[in-house]
């Protein structure tokens, strides 16, 4: 089992329409994401780039930023769409604005009605500290996923995105939500990058942190994953305490799923691990398929 934690499907074809419209909102996609060399692909892409990569699912995250751009990047809807296409390879995540007066609403809807498996929230582009929760919705929010016993995941670290703000997801950021809600299990997605090692604290002490591998910002994927996992962070670190709370994620579109899939395998991890990693722990995290 193969599971890329971490994609973002702003580009796929069947939710970019070939209307004025549809134009319309690729634009707000490429300028919001900052991703401007990406085409729309069709769907036969999508399935054979997991085919070359050895993946068996891909987690769709949307993105909500309401409150800044008066509609969503990528809908809970919309994901909802993409994932009845192929719901034997992709899983669906929800997303919210934690600003928005409806957004437990808007959250609930998703988890009862559109049925996504999980949220996913960014704190340095919604500009919220994750542990502050007299922050909008973020209580409810909270108490939403303790509820219906979905996990999160959470941007942290570097944000490329404009007017995404690093202080926002700095790992230290999530030790209280981490401390106060054990029974809510969170990923910091990027593995907190370049702040590896507190998030490596933080997956010590917290078994409920998470940490997925979507990092990939200089050289190529195996000599930044050499870096920041044998030399940032020893491999032993991972190997031996860490390995139930780390899931492969690309943060495709912007790096390559194929890359990042043959590098995590060259760093000399046990073969368990690698398991784990590739696809165990995300089954865990998300409390089943």
């Amino acid at each position: 089992m193969f599971i890329d934690m971490h994609v973002h499907p702003a580009f796929y074809e069947p939710i970019n329409a070939d209307t004025e419209e549809g134009v319309r909102k690729e634009q707000l996609r490429h300028d919001v994401l900052d991703i401007h060399l990406n085409g729309i692909a069709p769907m036969e892409h999508i399935f054979n780039q997991m085919a070359c990569a050895g993946l068996d699912y891909l987690c769709l995250l949307p993105q909500d930023y309401r409150s800044k751009y008066g509609e969503p990047i990528v809908s809970n809807e919309e994901i909802r769409r993409l994932v009845d296409l192929a719901p034997d390879r992709l899983i669906g995540f929800a997303g919210v604005d934690p600003l928005e007066k409806d957004a437990a609403d808007t959250l609930e809807y998703a988890f009862e009605v559109l049925k996504l498996k999980g949220l996913k929230l960014h704190p340095s582009a919604q500009h919220f500290y994750p542990s502050d929760e007299t922050v909008g919705q973020l209580a409810a929010i909270y108490d939403l996923c303790e509820k219906y016993r979905k996990p999160i995941i959470f941007h942290s670290g570097l944000s490329w995105e404009p007017d995404a703000i690093s202080k926002y997801s700095a790992p230290l950021e999530f030790e209280e939500l981490a401390s106060k809600r054990p029974g809510l299990k969170i990923c910091l997605a990027h593995f907190g990058w370049p702040w590896v090692q507190e998030a490596a604290m933080l997956m010590l002490k917290y078994p409920n942190v998470y940490a997925d591998t979507g990092i990939l910002y200089f050289d190529n994927a195996w000599e930044f994953y050499r870096k920041v996992f044998t030399q940032d962070i020893p491999v032993t670190w991972i190997d031996r305490s860490l390995r139930h709370q780390v899931m492969f994620g690309s943060n495709n579109p912007r790096f390559e799923q194929i890359r990042m899939a043959d590098a995590i395998t060259g760093l000399g991890l046990r073969d368990s691990t690698l398991e784990l990693i590739k696809g165990e722990n995300a089954v865990e995290f998300l409390g089943g398929l």
